[in-house]
């Protein structure tokens, strides 16, 4: 697995996040996740791109002028883990946590978030 490539995708999953026009978020979860793609956290487990977008979409709700960004990313075989906060643009964090995620074919097969504190 090419590590430019897997930093490119999570700098894409972050940006994923962040996206609020909901045409564009659909289309980048469609083009980040494979189409049997799982998003596990404490509070969901979403099975395929359409309950992943549901569910980004209420988050972005709760997190209304908060931005996510990432740290550094570790790789190897078909696994990644990086860092991430969310926070108000040149703000502290609000919430930190890391995300662990399985690569097939360049794209997200599952991910799993984790939050600091919980």
């Amino acid at each position: 697995m090419d590590k430019n490539a897997v930093i490119e995708l999570v700098g894409n999953y972050i940006a994923m996040w962040n996206e609020t026009d909901g045409r564009v978020r659909r289309t980048m979860v469609e083009d980040l996740f494979t189409p049997n793609g799982t998003y596990t956290d404490p509070t969901v487990a979403a099975d395929g791109t359409a309950a992943i977008d549901e569910y980004i979409a209420t988050s972005q709700k709760n997190l209304t002028g908060m931005l996510f960004t990432h740290g550094t990313v570790l790789t190897h075989h078909d696994a990644v883990h990086f860092s991430w906060q969310i926070g108000p643009a040149g703000g502290e964090p609000a919430v930190t946590g890391f995300d662990v995620a399985w690569i097939e074919d360049g794209r997200i097969r599952r991910l799993y978030g984790f939050f600091n504190g919980l």
